[in-house]
């Protein structure tokens, strides 16, 4: 007999809202993480992912660090995602070499940041321009 107690079980909200998915390649894991993601940010993690597939169709997923990331097979990651409490941040690792730069600055040198709110209406061209040009430079080795 299944416990199905133990394997419908929703996975468990982190700190601001990130959902814990165990780690993997795919886009099961990936697919889990957006189901996971809390009321508005779960539109919001569909309308991403459907983008990045749509701009990057042979994108490389995995879910590392209880965020999905998105790269190209064999040459490291470019983008990632993750929940904070009151928006969703979408992390690009070599953003510095973007144009034009997306907005948020980070502590690591070359990586910056897009932080999308409930009430914000991203600019799809933008973060297209911004993923299609990310996915042609070198990838992160995580």
């Amino acid at each position: 007999m299944i416990d199905r107690k133990k394997n419908d079980a929703a996975p468990r909200l982190l700190s601001g809202g990130n959902p814990q998915i165990p780690k993997g390649e795919g886009n099961r894991p990936v697919a889990a993480y957006i189901e996971a993601m809390p009321e508005w940010k779960r539109d919001l993690g569909e309308r991403l992912d459907a983008l990045i597939v749509s701009a990057v169709p042979e994108v490389h997923k995995a879910v590392k660090w209880n965020q999905p990331f998105y790269g190209i097979e064999g040459d490291g990651w470019f983008l990632s995602f993750r929940c904070f409490t009151k928006y969703v941040q979408v992390q690009f690792f070599r953003g510095t070499s973007l144009d034009p730069v997306p907005p948020k600055a980070s502590k690591h040198d070359e990586v910056r940041y897009l932080d999308i709110y409930e009430d914000d209406e991203p600019d799809e061209d933008r973060l297209r321009s911004w993923v299609e040009q990310a996915a042609r430079l070198p990838g992160e080795k995580m």
